[in-house]
Formats: C-alpha cells, sequence, structure tokens
C-alpha cells in the first residue's frame, strides 16, 4: 500500500470513527504514533487483558476513582494515557498498589470520554508499547516516566514467513468467526500488510487468550520471538474455533435427523392409515385395556363401570379434555390385580427361622407373630387382623413387617403416613379434579400386583389433620375388617376387597393414636433392649452389614467385644440400636482412614481406642443420687424406660407452701398435690412430725426440666421424697420405685413395665418397687430381665414405705 493510499484510508476511518464517537472540541480525530510520544503519563489500570498498539476499541472504567485520571488528561494537548494490564478480576476497581500494574503497557490516544452511571467509556487508540522507568505518583491518579523501546532489525526472509503465516491465521479465523472482519477493517485503514509489528500485535488481540499470556507478548520487543508466541496463540484459537465448528456442526446434524425421522414416521402413520394396515391412537388404547382386564377376574360391578368407559373412550374425540380423563381412569382400573393372589406359606418352622434370622432377642414379639400365623394355617387364610407394632425407634419394627412378609411368602409394600394431612391420600380424589390420583391402598396394589399383599403403614400415630380432611378417620374403613371388603375408592369409585391384605402399622406411641382407630388393631408391643441384647445385635447384624456396605473383611477391621459393649454403655445407651449402628459406622469410617494410610496393617479397635475414634463418652457411670428426700423412680418415654431422680427440700419454715419444678405435665402435677396431701396427712402414721408441714415450705423437683415429664406412675416416688425429708431420714439405697397413689394410699398400677425393668437394669439397680396389679405383666417377662432383680409388689403405700425405711407404720387413720 502506497502513502497516498494509506492517507486515504486513515483519513477515512477518522470519518467512520467520527461518525462513532461524534465531534466535540476536544476531539481532532485519530493520530498517528510518532505525532504523539510523551515521556510522562498518567496511567490506567485494566484488568481483563492488555491493550495493544494495533487496537481501537472503547474502554470503559468505573468513575470512582478513574474520573480524575482521565479528568487530567483531557486537559493535556496531547490526550495520551497509559493503559497497564493488572491480573485479577475487576482489580481496577479496588486501586491496586503500583506494584501490581504491569511495567510494560500502551500508551493510546483517548478520544470523547463520557461519564453515564458510574461510569467512563472513551475511545482508546492504541499508539506504542512502553516501559514505565519511574513512578512519580504511585497513587491515583498514577503518574509515571515512561521510554518507548525500539525493536532490534530483524531478517527479512523470516519476518516475511511469519507475517505470511499470521496473515493465514487471520483469514482462517475471519472464515470461522466473520466478527473479526470489522476489528480488520479499522486495522487495515491504520497499517498496511507490510506492518509486521502491529500485525503481530492485532493477531494477539483477535485471540481469546488469558490476559496474562496477552501480557507476555506485550512484554516481548523482539519482533520475530513475539510473532512466535502471537502464531502459537492464534495456532489455540484455531483449534478452538475448528473444535467448535465440529460440535455445532454435530448438534446439526443430529437435529436434521431427527426431524427427517420425525416427518418420515408422520408419513408412514398416514400411508399406513390409508391402507388400513394400522390402528389409531384410539384403538389401540381401547385393545391395551382390554387385554389387561382379560388377564384379571375382576367383580361383576367392575367389568360394568370397564364396558360403559370403553364405550366412552371410543365416541370421545382424542383432543377433547374428556378423552384424556377417561384414559387415565382406564389405565388405573386395569392395572389394579383384581382377583389375583398370591398363595401364603404357612410353615410355621419356616417363619420361626426368617424372624430368629433376621432379629435377635424379641423372643414374646416373635412368639406373639407365630401365634398369630398359626391363626392363619388353622383357618387357611391370614385376614381380619391388624397389627401394630409399637416401641421405641430403633428397635426393628419395620423390619418385623419384612420378616413377616418373607415369612408368608407375601408382596410388600410399605409407606409413611406421619404427617399425612389430607385424606384423599388414602382415598382419593375425585376424578372431577385436574391432577386427580387414585388413593395410597390403589397405588400399593398396582405395585404389589396382587389383593392380598402385607401393607406396612409407618408412623401411624404421627398421622395429622387439616382443614383438608381429618386422615385417620379416613383409615377407619380401610383397616376394620368388617367394612374393608367393600373399600370404596373415591378416584376408582368401585367396591374393592381389602379384606385379604394383612396391615401391619408401626407407632412409637399409643396416646395420639384416636381410640377409634387403636380399637381396631392388635397390639404389639416391642421394648428396648438390654446391653446383652444389643452386643448380640452388633455382632450378628450391625458389624457384618457395615463391613459389606463399605467392602471391607473382618480381618481388615475388627471392633472386639468388649469395645462394643462399651460403645453401648457409654455412647449409645437408648432403647433401639439405631445410634449404636451410627456410632459402628463412625468408627469403621476412621477405621478406613487408617487402613488407606498403612494398608498392610489390619486395624484392631478396643476399648482404649474408642476415645481416638468416638471421643469422650456421652454417657458416664452415673451415681445414683443419695440422701434425704432423694428418690429414684421409673418412667416411661416415647424414645424406652428412664429411671428419674425426684428431688425433696425444705426451703424454709416460716410458712406453709408447696412448689414445683422439672416442666412437669398436668398429670404428674395431679399425682405431686395428691402425694403431698397423703403424707401431710399421714405423717404420724408414719412416724413423722404431724406439725411438719404446717410450718414448712416445701420443693419438690424432677431433673431435666428443659425435657417435658408426663404420665400417672410417679405418686408413691414423690410421696417417698416428702416423707424422707419430713422424717429428716434417706430412704434405702439402690431401690426404684413406680405406681400411681391415691389420696387413701392405694398403689395403684401403671404401663410400660417391661420398658421400667430394662431402665432399672440398665442403671445397675436391682432393688425394685411396683404396684400389686402388675405383678403379672412382671411374670410375664422373659426370665434374663428377671434374673438377679429383687421386686417389691405393693399394694398400699404403706408396703412401699416398710421396703423404703425398714419400718412398719403405726396402725390408725390419719391425723385430720
Amino acid at each position: 500500500m502506497n502513502e497516498d493510499n494509506r492517507n486515504d484510508s486513515l483519513e477515512e476511518f477518522e470519518e467512520d470513527v467520527t461518525e462513532y464517537i461524534g465531534k466535540d472540541e476536544n476531539s481532532k480525530g485519530l493520530a498517528l504514533p510518532q505525532q504523539l510520544m510523551q515521556r510522562r503519563m498518567y496511567v490506567l489500570p485494566v484488568s481483563n487483558r492488555p491493550f495493544f498498539p494495533a487496537q481501537v476499541q472503547p474502554v470503559v472504567v468505573n468513575q470512582d476513582p478513574w474520573n480524575e485520571t482521565l479528568k487530567r488528561v483531557g486537559e493535556t494537548d496531547h490526550k495520551v494515557l497509559g493503559i497497564c494490564f493488572v491480573d485479577g478480576p475487576d482489580r481496577e476497581r479496588n486501586i491496586p498498589a503500583s506494584e501490581e500494574l504491569e511495567t510494560m503497557g500502551c500508551a493510546v490516544r483517548v478520544h470523547h470520554a463520557q461519564q453515564e452511571n458510574g461510569k467512563v467509556q472513551f475511545i482508546a487508540q492504541g499508539l506504542q508499547r512502553f516501559r514505565i522507568v519511574q513512578w512519580l505518583r504511585r497513587k491515583p491518579p498514577y503518574l509515571v516516566e515512561v521510554e518507548y523501546p525500539n525493536e532490534p532489525e530483524e531478517e527479512a526472509d523470516e519476518l516475511k514467513a511469519y507475517t505470511l503465516a499470521i496473515i493465514s491465521a487471520i483469514k482462517d479465523l475471519l472464515r470461522t468467526n466473520p466478527l473479526y472482519g470489522e476489528e480488520v477493517k479499522q486495522y487495515l485503514s491504520r497499517f498496511g500488510p507490510d506492518d509486521s509489528s502491529p500485525l503481530a500485535d492485532f493477531g494477539a488481540s483477535m485471540t481469546s487468550a488469558k490476559g496474562q499470556e496477552l501480557q507476555e507478548v506485550l512484554d516481548t520487543v523482539p519482533l520475530l520471538r513475539r510473532m512466535e508466541k502471537v502464531l502459537l496463540l492464534m495456532r489455540k484459537e484455531q483449534e478452538v474455533a475448528r473444535l467448535q465448528a465440529e460440535i455445532s456442526e454435530e448438534v446439526n446434524d443430529k437435529v436434521q435427523k431427527h426431524q427427517r425421522e420425525f416427518f418420515l414416521r408422520e408419513q408412514l402413520k398416514v400411508i399406513q392409515r390409508e391402507l388400513g394396515m394400522a390402528k389409531d391412537d384410539k384403538t389401540a388404547d381401547v385393545e391395551r385395556f382390554q387385554a389387561r382386564m382379560e388377564k384379571l377376574n375382576p367383580p361383576e360391578q367392575v367389568s360394568e363401570r370397564f364396558n360403559d368407559e370403553i364405550e366412552k373412550l371410543q365416541v370421545l374425540e382424542q383432543g377433547s379434555p374428556e378423552y384424556g380423563v377417561t384414559r387415565n381412569y382406564l389405565d388405573w382400573l386395569t392395572q389394579v390385580p383384581w382377583g389375583l393372589t398370591s398363595e401364603d406359606h404357612f410353615d410355621l418352622t419356616e417363619a420361626r427361622r426368617i424372624l430368629d434370622r433376621d432379629h435377635d432377642g424379641l423372643d414374646d414379639v416373635k412368639d406373639r407373630i407365630v401365634e398369630f400365623l398359626a391363626e392363619g394355617t388353622f383357618k387357611g387364610e391370614v385376614s381380619g387382623s391388624i397389627l401394630l407394632l409399637v416401641g421405641p425407634p430403633g428397635v426393628g419394627k419395620t423390619s418385623i413387617g419384612h420378616s413377616v412378609a418373607d415369612a408368608l411368602g407375601r408382596e410388600f409394600y410399605r409407606f409413611s403416613v406421619g404427617g399425612m394431612r389430607d385424606e384423599a391420600e388414602i382415598k382419593g380424589h375425585r376424578r372431577t379434579y385436574i391432577g386427580a390420583m387414585p388413593g395410597k391402598f390403589v397405588q400399593a396394589l398396582k405395585d404389589a400386583k396382587v389383593s392380598n399383599p402385607v401393607i406396612m403403614l409407618d408412623e401411624i400415630d404421627k398421622i395429622g389433620a387439616s382443614y383438608q380432611g381429618d386422615p385417620a378417620s379416613a383409615l377407619l374403613e380401610t383397616l376394620d375388617p368388617e367394612q374393608n371388603r367393600e373399600f370404596l375408592d373415591h378416584y376408582l369409585d368401585v367396591r374393592m376387597d381389602l379384606s385379604k391384605v394383612l396391615f401391619i402399622c408401626t407407632a412409637n406411641q399409643l396416646d395420639t393414636i384416636p381410640r377409634p382407630l387403636l380399637d381396631r388393631m392388635d397390639v404389639i408391643r416391642l421394648s428396648g433392649y438390654i446391653a446383652e441384647e444389643k452386643l448380640a445385635i452388633a455382632k450378628h447384624f450391625l458389624i457384618p452389614r457395615l463391613l459389606k456396605r463399605v467392602g471391607l473383611l473382618k480381618k481388615q477391621l475388627n471392633i472386639t467385644d468388649a469395645a462394643v459393649k462399651q460403645v453401648i454403655e457409654g455412647y449409645a445407651r437408648e432403647a433401639g440400636v439405631r445410634n449404636l449402628e451410627k456410632m459402628l459406622h463412625k468408627i469403621i469410617r476412621k477405621g478406613i482412614v487408617r487402613l488407606l494410610e498403612n494398608p498392610d496393617t489390619p486395624v484392631k479397635v478396643g476399648v482404649a481406642d474408642l476415645a481416638t475414634y468416638l471421643g469422650q463418652p456421652s454417657f458416664r457411670k452415673e451415681k445414683s443420687l443419695k440422701g434425704t428426700g432423694v428418690v429414684t423412680g421409673l418412667a416411661w418415654t416415647a424414645m424406652g424406660g428412664a429411671t428419674l431422680s425426684i428431688e425433696a427440700s425444705r426451703i424454709h419454715s416460716s410458712q406453709r407452701g408447696f412448689k414445683l419444678t422439672g416442666q412437669l405435665g398436668d398429670v404428674m402435677k395431679e399425682s405431686a398435690e395428691i402425694a403431698y396431701s397423703y403424707v401431710s396427712s399421714n405423717l404420724k402414721r408414719f412416724k413423722g412430725d404431724p406439725t411438719f408441714f404446717d410450718k414448712s415450705f416445701v420443693h419438690l423437683h424432677v431433673p431435666e426440666g428443659a425435657t417435658p415429664k408426663d404420665g400417672p406412675s410417679a405418686g408413691v416416688t414423690m410421696a417417698t421424697a416428702l416423707l424422707s425429708i419430713a422424717r429428716r431420714e434417706a430412704p434405702q439405697q439402690n431401690i426404684a420405685m413406680t405406681g400411681e397413689l391415691t389420696l387413701t394410699g392405694q398403689v395403684l398400677p401403671v404401663g410400660g413395665i417391661r420398658e421400667k425393668v430394662i431402665a432399672a437394669r440398665r442403671q445397675k439397680i436391682n432393688n425394685l418397687i411396683l404396684p400389686e396389679a402388675n405383678r403379672g405383666d412382671y411374670e410375664e417377662l422373659p426370665d434374663y430381665l428377671k434374673e438377679g432383680l429383687t421386686v417389691n409388689f405393693a399394694k398400699q403405700y404403706s408396703d412401699v414405705f416398710q421396703v423404703c425405711f425398714g419400718d412398719k407404720p403405726k396402725k390408725g387413720a390419719s391425723v385430720h
């Protein structure tokens, strides 16, 4: 390109830019680099990528803190500004230190700076690279002294070869991305193809390389070395563009192929329909539903409803909303296993083997289930019963349901009703609603594919109620053996026979189950496990299952029996074994870490290692509280049995009074009032000062005040604590008691005897006081639970008094 042509091109380009940036008094068009070189200049940092001498591009920076820099540049005649790269996202916003700016930058001329929305935008015309020699001001606005490095002369032939290679790469990139065309036009308006230095810089600016890679190009003054780096960057860009083109082409091919297949299929359908070789979708639906129903043995009313709905489907248009409703209804109706049942396996020996295989302990529960199966064997079917398994979390209620299904050879389906608030979950929605579906029992039969599965309803004590209905009441018809032969699901709207289904429900407590629902169930209680049972469960079930889950062999990681027992007593004292499993899993996880560190050394976990694996024990060996006014009671909770220390103390003797603390429920408050009244009126009989309570303010406290406590089982315990302070004598130690008290001194029966006995054994308490009316409950306990216990049965409180204080009460009535 000769000088005249270059000047013409430059004038045209200046006119284009002038149209873009507008004319003002400070804007005098683009300038040639040699016209404007300054030794001192202000510097502006940019963080996205360096600026090159061959570029003319808009630059946008934050008005704060760089407005002052641009204002001072605008006041100069040359309008020259230095742009330096600083690594990191949006670093110019945070005012980088001067040391963070790259030494090599690009001098640009600023055209038409504008402020808008907290930003300053201007057109930057790259002039020449510079190197910072000295910092004259290290705070914005930055001011530096610079030098302009001279490029050494290079071999002409080699330079020409590199120039042609870069031009070829630019042409290649133009083919893949036409947007680069405008940048090329801007470049050609200022430089010619023989200007190798700006060509190299322009080639680098076209790439999408990282900022640090581009800065290396800017730092390289020798032209051949710079062109080598640029060529490498452009080769990478070409490869990325090629891959992008291949991916785009592949996607287009797939889309075209799918469109072609779609049109061909549609044409084939039309041709087949015209020739009578294929059926339309409606006919295919009708035939599919009829084929399903032929495999079933539905009742007459179901067959009639099916035929009516099929006739309706045949006359409806496929685009009609009613067509979709009817089709969905027939889909559900034909998937219910009408008349299909599985054969029950009535083998009591096999049932006992399966129960023993899946569960350690729970002998009374296993016996009750075997009795239930024996009854079914005798009459030839298991029906008419709803089992309710009640016990603390983690004692194996759900797994017992699985075992019963295995013993009978039936399909098993489980769903939780905890928190269920909509009765439509039980009885289905009306077909008129959008998105209507049958209830859970229809879905259970569909999944089980037989009419006599075992259906488990988990957490039935946590079922809810809301404005949408009462699911517990909806369950009455479902679970009542007298009604579920005619169960009506609102969606299907035909009668179903659920009498062949064996329902097993689980609950943590009975208090929250509605009484009408509870009356229809056969309750089987699962109490907590004692330490010996937990040890057997851990050895036979938990540890092998956890090792198998992580793919370990027993020889690789071994937990000693003593360590497991210590985990049970120190870390997992709850009634069930779920927390025990979590603790063992934690040990195994930490053991795997050690195995990976030393693969050839097996891990053995003993008692001494538990603190390393699990930390300090959550439960330490508790000392029974002793002293006057302190008595240990036995309580039942949803988590199992527990011991409960009750403390009584005389606060002062200035007035009569009685205070209760410990977050007690209404029933326990009543028990405390009754105990206080009974002891006050019978102090003389029990050899205490009859006027003690007349002159005493007494405080009765049940520890662990943050825990809600309620229930009719602490009357005798509270009375004993009050009597102890009145007699100023501590009761005998190592005694725990339970029972409710009346105003006449009668000891009434309580529930949860098994759980309470287990709690006493867990605390190593061997001397118990139980109500005489609970003697039968105690006698039914397994021998291993009664072993080593001394149990005193009390009809009257005088029996409790005699055991606790080793003395007989005086004969006679109360003092009042």
